[in-house]
């Protein structure tokens, strides 16, 4: 087979002891070897796909997102299939990190998704696709204390998060992040009347994209019942924003739980919980239950709110004044 009048064949073997050497030191963190090593490769083999694709996943791992385009332009160039490589997927993100509409919008099309209106030639190609691809669930600071929040996925490589992050993750509540393609992980929960099991993927998260301006507060509540804490999340839902009981929805995994099939009680319904706090050694047994779970109900809980700080405080003292004989509130702070 010919490109561009050169014969394609199997790559040499130096080719080959270049890229598997690089591939070794990133997966060190030296992404500046590794960048040496896969640019003499693609030196080597300029005709070959793979060198580029190389190329443009070291630029998506430091997020060098215009070299990251390039890259994974040239090596679509070079295919020998239509539909479907994974370069694509690639060339994707770099152009959603960038705000590249029309690219990505081509490179989802080329990797075989539908894309809203991309068969009504008069679509706005220059805006967000907003394809609106259901809940997911996404793991934030997957390098450090991570942790696995419900979102939203905006399109192929974004996902809004719904639930509310601890402040460790650095993360707020309605924030969009950009996410690797291939999932780690998933949450499994049933769902209708038939039982049947829903699996949700789990995706990396590689950078904030946008952040949110609502801040994040903690706050102990005194709630006699489920159903004076289910008010206060409906209250804050109302007003636009969000709460949500950390003492019931949190659950602490080991990494290894994190990233295989766990159950989740997340659905379409009003909560988006249990999210995932992942810590590097096995917590135990216990570990995998919901923080608070049990058959007795404790009436003080420690919340997460996100709303404005000109709003927190009378959500809160409007919930109080609903059924003031069963509700309290202390110890206000902000962290995030």
């Amino acid at each position: 087979m010919k490109i561009f009048g050169k014969v394609r064949h199997r790559p040499s073997a130096s080719w080959r002891q270049a890229t598997d050497r690089a591939f070794t030191l990133i997966g060190d963190g030296r992404y500046e070897d590794a960048g040496t090593l896969l640019t003499r490769a693609a030196d080597m083999e300029p005709w070959l796909s793979e060198s580029w694709f190389n190329l443009a996943l070291l630029h998506k791992f430091r997020h060098d997102w215009e070299q990251a385009r390039a890259a994974g332009l040239r090596a679509v160039a070079l295919l020998d299939r239509a539909v479907g490589a994974p370069d694509w997927w690639n060339v994707g993100i770099a152009a959603t990190a960038l705000q590249d509409w029309p690219l990505a919008r081509r490179a989802w099309q080329a990797y075989g998704l539908r894309v809203p209106g991309d068969r009504d030639p008069g679509s706005a190609a220059d805006e967000p696709l907003g394809m609106e691809l259901g809940s997911a669930a996404v793991r934030l600071s997957p390098e450090g204390e991570a942790e696995v929040v419900w979102g939203r996925r905006l399109d192929p490589a974004r996902i809004e998060v719904l639930s509310i992050p601890l402040p460790s993750s650095g993360r707020r509540w309605g924030e969009v992040v950009l996410h690797d393609g291939v999932p780690h992980g998933e949450r499994t929960t049933a769902a209708g009347t038939d039982g049947a099991t829903r699996a949700f993927p789990v995706f990396d998260e590689i950078e904030l994209w946008a952040p949110s301006p609502v801040p994040t507060w903690v706050v102990l509540l005194e709630a006699a019942t489920e159903a004076d804490r289910d008010a206060l999340e409906r209250l804050a839902a109302d007003a636009g924003f969000a709460a949500e009981d950390w003492s019931s929805s949190v659950r602490l995994l080991c990494r290894s739980c994190s990233e295989s099939r766990m159950p989740s009680d997340e659905g379409e319904g009003e909560h988006l919980d249990p999210h995932d706090h992942s810590e590097p050694g096995h917590p135990g047994p216990l570990g995998h239950r919901t923080a608070g779970s049990g058959s007795l109900w404790v009436p003080e809980r420690e919340c997460g709110i996100a709303a404005p700080a000109g709003l927190v405080r009378g959500l809160l003292d409007g919930w109080v004044a609903d059924s003031p004989d069963t509700r309290e509130w202390r110890d206000l702070e902000e962290v995030c």
